[in-house]
């Protein structure tokens, strides 16, 4: 199993790659450095990778899902409730594509700023 490793301020979460198109193209993409954003309780950053939406699109996610940002090129990390949150979802501003799956805890993410550099790169 392929695996990715994200590091942002002083977190680092280690993901596996799911078996989509859009896994694949960010893979080809690493190792790449971008600059952290943040929306409520969800961190994104630009990539230079162009996927469309994949079928399973969403825009609610479970804690752990890494997500790809079809709208803005972006990978999109939630770990808690957004400005458009219902109750305690995980609610990003429009569909992703999941590519990742983490078992760490991505809430740890809540520390990272804007503007903060993050890397990922193949584990």
């Amino acid at each position: 199993m392929r695996e990715i490793i994200i590091e942002a301020g002083n977190i680092k979460i280690r993901a596996s790659l799911l078996d989509t198109k859009t896994a694949q193209s960010v893979w080809d993409a690493l190792p790449l450095t971008a600059t952290a954003k943040t929306w409520g309780e969800e961190i994104y950053f630009d990539i230079p990778v162009s996927c469309p939406s994949e079928p399973e699109a969403r825009d609610v996610v479970k804690s752990g899902e890494i997500a790809y940002w079809p709208d803005g090129r972006a990978i999109a990390i939630g770990f808690g409730p957004t400005p458009i949150s219902k109750g305690n979802e995980i609610r990003l501003v429009s569909p992703v594509n999941i590519w990742a799956q983490t078992e760490d805890d991505v809430t740890k993410l809540i520390t990272v700023k804007d503007g903060e550099s993050v890397t990922v790169s193949k584990a």
